[in-house]
């Protein structure tokens, strides 16, 4: 049935829920936050709305982590065409056979990713996995050594991933050694990085301290850039806290990058595929890296899928990477699809960013504990501090907020140290998105008491 608001009839968690969490607990390895600050079992959901257990109605504004771009369960259009392709093909291995729909998807990807030039494409399953693939293509086709990434970055926890990801030290506890050959540098982040430079009063000025970082205390302390295969990065950065950078910051790096022949690696599996009014993130700046990597939203929450999209000439010899499930039928049908009811959303999308910049810009003001709001299309992050000027992490008056929100039937997800993001489905309409920032301004007030 159709819900047009939420409705919370018992205090998550409930009853059924605390039951099914106990046992979650008992029986399954997880990776996600104190249970405390997020209570929620999910038993349905529709459109732009979830049904807990205990029969709790909540609008989301996660889009379950930006896989569910196009709503649930699944987007008409892409259940449809899943359930034609079940009944035709839905594995022939890739890898060793050849299917016609893992062409047409490739043919897709690589006609919509930026850059004038011939492209290729590898599938996987996961971000982690196209990251991985990508790792392997950058020091394969330069054979140099080394890489880059920033402070902040999430790309993924296997071992090779997670030697690029510095956003948290719990997902490197204990896993030492990772991939070695990783530097990190600071991000461009206007609102906090080690220079204290206000980058939305000063955006060059940050900007060039980054890429002087680079330079000079990178080259010419650690490594030589002429070893450096690639750097990667995220055009927003996600788990770090959905972090903006100046718009020109990715025209310089790639200035930078070209100059030492490094080549440039755009980590889109969080921000991809209409998220910030773009088919891809990384067109809000102006550049075309030389390899773009997907996930989450590519299967419209219906198939894990994940995709490497790389300068053609970069190309490895066959044999030297491959993967049994990447691109399989069932997933690149339900990707083509997607891509294609996607492209319908971004104008609403551009849309609606201005009514989340109108309502949420003024609460830096209006709240002691906000001390920035951040975004582009449906991608927010606000940042909660104890005190404005020190800009101390908050996390506990962020989490309260989390939990305020779900009391009153928003659900959100934290990232960062201390941050919350905002990214409800691309199909959200303008009346759920009003409500969704109401109820949101709600829980950012009663935090404050």
């Amino acid at each position: 049935m159709p819900y047009d608001r939420p409705l919370v009839k018992v205090e998550p968690p409930g009853p059924k829920a605390r039951e099914i969490m106990k046992k979650h607990h008992e029986l399954v390895m997880t990776s996600t936050h104190d249970p405390e600050d997020l209570p929620l079992v999910i038993e349905r959901a529709e459109g732009v709305w979830f049904v807990d257990v205990d029969g709790n109605v909540y609008l989301d504004f996660t889009s379950s982590v930006a896989v569910n771009n196009l709503g649930y369960p699944t987007h008409p259009e892409v259940a449809k065409a899943i359930n034609e392709q079940l009944s035709i093909l839905a594995h022939a291995a890739g890898t060793d056979f050849y299917n016609p729909y893992q062409v047409t998807l490739a043919e897709l990807l690589t006609s919509i990713a930026p850059g004038n030039f011939g492209k290729k494409v590898f599938f996987s399953n996961s971000g982690t996995e196209a990251n991985e693939a990508a790792l392997k293509i950058s020091r394969y086709s330069t054979n140099r050594k080394y890489f880059i990434s920033f402070i902040g970055a999430f790309h993924g926890r296997t071992m090779g991933s997670l030697s690029l990801t510095a956003s948290k030290p719990v997902h490197k506890k204990r896993y030492y050694m990772t991939m070695p050959g990783v530097i990190h540098v600071p991000y461009a982040n206007p609102y906090r990085n080690p220079w204290r430079i206000d980058g939305y009063e000063n955006p060059d000025e940050l900007v060039n301290r980054v890429l002087d970082y680079i330079e000079y205390w990178v080259f010419e302390h650690q490594i030589p850039a002429e070893e450096v295969a690639a750097i990667f990065f995220e055009p927003i950065q996600g788990e770090g806290g959905y972090v903006v950078p100046p718009k020109n910051f990715f025209c310089e790096l790639k200035k930078l990058a070209d100059k030492h022949g490094i080549l440039l690696v755009d980590d889109e599996v969080q921000m991809g595929l209409g998220r910030t009014g773009k088919m891809f993130a990384i067109e809000n700046f102006g550049i075309a890296p030389d390899i773009v990597t997907l996930a989450k939203a590519l299967g419209a929450g219906a198939i894990p899928i994940g995709a490497t999209v790389f300068r053609r000439e970069l190309d490895p010899e066959p044999g030297s990477h491959s993967n049994t499930f990447g691109g399989h039928a069932l997933a690149a049908v339900a990707a083509i699809k997607n891509i294609e009811v996607t492209k319908t959303l971004i104008p609403r999308v551009s849309e609606l960013e201005k009514l989340f910049c109108e309502k949420l810009a003024p609460l830096k003001d209006k709240y002691p504990a906000v001390g920035d709001v951040r975004g582009i299309g449906l991608a927010w992050g606000i940042e909660f501090v104890k005190n404005k000027k020190t800009k101390e992490h908050d996390p506990k008056t962020r989490n309260r907020v989390v939990y305020e929100a779900l009391r009153r039937g928003l659900v959100l997800l934290g990232c960062g140290k201390s941050s919350i993001r905002l990214i409800p489905p691309l199909v959200v309409t303008e009346e759920q998105a009003k409500l969704g920032l109401e109820i949101f301004e709600e829980a950012v007030k009663a935090a404050h008491h």
